[in-house]
């Protein structure tokens, strides 16, 4: 499996118990209910694990991949990055977006006016933040809040709304 077709979603952060379970941190919000698989990023590698159980607590989840037995087996999983198939994640609500999906969109204000291409969302604590390059500096626009008013897929352009003074500092 190559990354260009997965989706990063979360990392392995620690063991659970003593039988080969691990917590993973999720940093997307995807209902893991449904996933019978999962691909770790072993030495640049994305290797299929088969979950066995998970329980789904939100930003975490406590899962038992099959074939991993002991607390050193899944000691060894510790730090590994979590993807998914692209095509296996869940359909979103109108308005709702995955990170990798608007990379490369068009940011306008309100009057039409550009103000530059998405490079990356930066997640920073809670927040996931629109890194773009505005007359040669970068830029960060909070996705939670007011700022964002509309975006289109199929135009691939986001609509944003910011204070006066916002792109000055």
């Amino acid at each position: 499996m190559n990354k260009e077709t997965c989706y990063k979603i979360g990392y392995v952060a620690k063991t659970h118990g003593l039988k080969g379970e691990v917590t993973l941190v999720i940093t997307e919000a995807i209902d893991l209910s449904e996933i019978k698989s999962l691909f770790l990023e072993i030495k640049d590698s994305l290797v299929p694990y088969f979950v066995s159980t998970l329980s789904d607590r939100g930003d975490k989840a406590f899962v038992k991949f099959e074939d991993v037995n002991t607390l050193e087996q899944a000691n060894m999983l510790k730090g590994c990055s979590i993807y998914i198939e692209k095509a296996a994640r869940p359909k979103l609500k109108r308005g709702e977006f995955y990170d990798d999906e608007i990379i490369g969109f068009q940011v306008e204000d309100e009057d039409a006016q550009p103000l530059g291409i998405i490079k990356e969302v930066v997640q920073s604590g809670a927040n996931r933040l629109l890194e773009l390059n505005y007359l040669g500096k970068d830029v960060l626009i909070p996705v939670n809040g007011p700022f964002i008013v509309s975006i289109n897929k199929t135009k691939r352009k986001i609509i944003v709304q910011l204070p006066d003074g916002f792109l000055d500092l």
